[in-house]
């Protein structure tokens, strides 16, 4: 395997268990709606299993997940800069808006979890923009810094926390309708 078939391996394996986490399943009820042992998505989750396609279906359905969505990497343009119009004296952070989507405003004044385990991934896709101060954003294995004036954009598949950097941070989150219902799980619990 090559160091990028070993990273998406690991993401995928991330996600599996984000996604359990999420849903609040044990490993026992995800097995069950998997049709596997619980012991082989123990393994599977811990990265003593080679990952099957054929389990990769099995585990994405369970989840109510696509394949897709499942082995998706791409994080290249995660952090985005605003877009200056002159002209209007306007400054704006370009998205790819669609219907159903959630704005809001929060302020963070902690960092994001030490505890690789308390990272959330559901179906969906945030963007955000920093108001103020310095976020950290984790993002699977990845860590970025994202200042004011600075936006970032990404997949909620991907195993995911938000924290501030020495000190408060006002965000502007931007949900769709999946990402907004993955964090409403959130909050209930």
């Amino acid at each position: 395997m090559t160091q990028k078939d070993d990273e998406l391996d690991s993401l995928v394996r991330k996600r599996v268990r984000a996604l359990r986490v999420a849903q609040g399943w044990s490993l026992e009820e995800l097995a069950a709606r998997a049709r596997i042992s619980p012991s082989s998505l123990s393994r599977i989750e811990n990265g003593q299993r080679r990952l099957a396609l054929d389990q990769l279906v099995t585990l994405a359905r369970a989840l109510d997940t696509t394949l897709d969505q499942l082995v998706e990497t791409d994080t290249d343009d995660v952090i985005s800069s605003p877009v200056i119009d002159a002209a209007h004296g306007r400054m704006r952070w370009p998205i790819k808006a669609e219907p159903g989507m959630t704005v809001i405003r929060q302020r963070l004044t902690g960092p994001p979890p030490d505890n690789p385990a308390r990272l959330r991934a559901h179906p969906g896709r945030e963007w955000l923009v920093i108001l103020s101060g310095t976020a950290v954003l984790l993002l699977g294995n990845r860590r970025f810094r994202v200042e004011t004036n600075q936006a970032a954009e990404f997949p909620t598949m991907l195993p995911h926390a938000l924290g501030a950097e020495a000190g408060p941070c006002e965000i502007l989150g931007i949900f769709d309708r999946d990402a907004r219902r993955g964090h409403r799980n959130d909050e209930d619990r």
